[in-house]
């Protein structure tokens, strides 16, 4: 699936997959300068592009397994969610839940994102749900 972009800024890079197999491309920080991120705190990482995703997807940008198992740097919100219709600058908040200081460098990989399809879903308000063998069962109700 091709997903046409434009650079907003000069510099930066265009995401990618590493390998013929990656799920995701790798986006990387369009920033002017390395940039410090303390521990417990949050940075808005501009990406430096924006792109326009086919009706019907959205991009789900996840953090990278290294740098979050091993930094302790992710994805703010666990993973973040771009709408087919949205055209603006794409940016990562990254947090820092290690216990040192960690350093974004200009061009890093910093995160990835995965297209998905993204079906649109209606609530409607009904008088009762269809029963389930599970039921009202909450976390952790089938045994796990």
């Amino acid at each position: 699936m091709e997903i046409p972009f434009v650079k907003l800024k000069p510099g930066c890079l265009p995401p990618s997959r590493q390998t013929a197999g990656s799920a995701g491309c790798d986006l990387c920080a369009c920033i002017p300068g390395p940039q410090v991120l303390r521990p417990g705190e949050v940075f808005l990482v501009p990406l430096g592009f924006a792109a326009e995703i086919p009706q019907g997807y959205a991009g789900f940008v996840f953090s990278r397994s290294g740098l979050g198992s091993k930094r302790g740097v992710v994805v703010a919100q666990g993973v973040g969610v771009i709408d087919s219709d949205y055209r603006g600058e794409w940016l990562v908040p990254l947090r820092n839940l290690g216990t040192e200081d960690y350093v974004i460098e200009p061009g890093e990989r910093i995160a990835q994102v995965v297209f998905l399809p993204a079906a649109p879903g209606e609530f409607v308000e009904t008088g009762e749900l269809s029963g389930t063998k599970r039921g009202q069962g909450g976390f952790g109700s089938t045994g796990c």
